[in-house]
């Protein structure tokens, strides 16, 4: 279980510096991992996004501080690193719902969020349904939308991009593609490096590149296959979040860092509605 250990160190570096300068990379570094796949993981084993997180602590702390000394707002604001009295108040509020004037009064209603914990998650013996499968390379073929560090923002933009290409006609010129194993429409983030995160829809295919689309191989791998039914935003986000929680600190396994591949139907309407698969890389544990 060295992930939750290093999760919960990459937390206390957090913790440490809530009123110093924040560095992701360090917090991704401590957590042995890329500053992308720290953010990403972290949102779905916390349940929100890790810029979420700094904010509601630093603004729990802050207003601790606002009740109990006799600093100004501006002294707090300075000290948890908002330069701007506009833009403390509005993170302020945004936490507590109240501006950080009003806070110093007693008798006051705030919100403390306390510091997380990383552990594994104890449940009622809900089953999780998988089957571990070596898989050769992937090459894969469709259209793609550049993400970025914010994991805020492609939780947002992506189901745009999902919703633009089920209306347009390059939906059913992916679907012709797929001629490779994984059959159907595959949602992958690929991750290269910070100036190139993509999240593409597409088909494993050995046909040539249509003009305006783009082509990526995935190495061959081991695989944990998970499949689900139902939309797509209320049940793969629970399949990473109990990957990470439940399935893999028992399995033996590490996580093996590469694109995680969700695949849906080939299908009129809307693909996200129906069967689905989730399969993510995972490697034997060194002992």
């Amino acid at each position: 279980m060295d992930w939750l250990k290093n999760l919960n160190n990459a937390i206390d570096y957090i913790e440490n510096n809530l009123d110093k300068e924040i560095s992701y990379e360090e917090a991704a570094r401590i957590a042995c991992c890329s500053t992308y796949y720290f953010q990403r993981m972290f949102s779905y084993v916390a349940g929100i996004s890790l810029s979420e997180y700094i904010r509601r602590r630093r603004m729990s702390q802050a207003a601790f501080e606002l009740q109990r000394t006799d600093k100004t707002v501006l002294e707090v604001a300075l000290k948890y690193g908002y330069t701007s009295p506009t833009s403390f108040n509005r993170a302020f509020q945004r936490v507590h719902g109240i501006n950080p004037i009003t806070a110093k009064k007693k008798g006051i209603t705030l919100n403390a969020y306390p510091p997380i914990q990383f552990s594994v998650k104890i449940t009622g013996g809900s089953a999780m349904a998988y089957h571990i499968a070596d898989k050769e390379a992937i090459r894969i073929v469709g259209i793609r939308t550049r993400l970025t560090e914010n994991i805020e923002e492609n939780q947002i933009n992506i189901p745009i991009f999902w919703k633009d290409t089920l209306q347009s006609k390059r939906f059913m010129d992916i679907c012709e593609l797929s001629n490779k194993n994984p059959n159907g429409i595959l949602g992958i983030s690929v991750y290269q490096d910070l100036e190139n995160i993509f999240y593409y829809i597409a088909a494993a295919t050995t046909e040539e590149i249509p003009i305006g689309m783009y082509e990526c191989e995935i190495p061959a791998a081991t695989w944990v296959i998970f499949e689900n039914d139902g939309p797509f935003k209320e049940t793969v986000q629970t399949i990473f979040q109990r990957f990470y929680t439940e399935w893999l600190p028992f399995s033996g396994y590490e996580y093996a860092g590469l694109p995680d591949i969700e695949i849906y139907p080939i299908v009129k309407g809307n693909p996200l509605n129906g069967h689905s698969e989730v399969w993510i890389s995972i490697k034997e544990k060194n002992n």
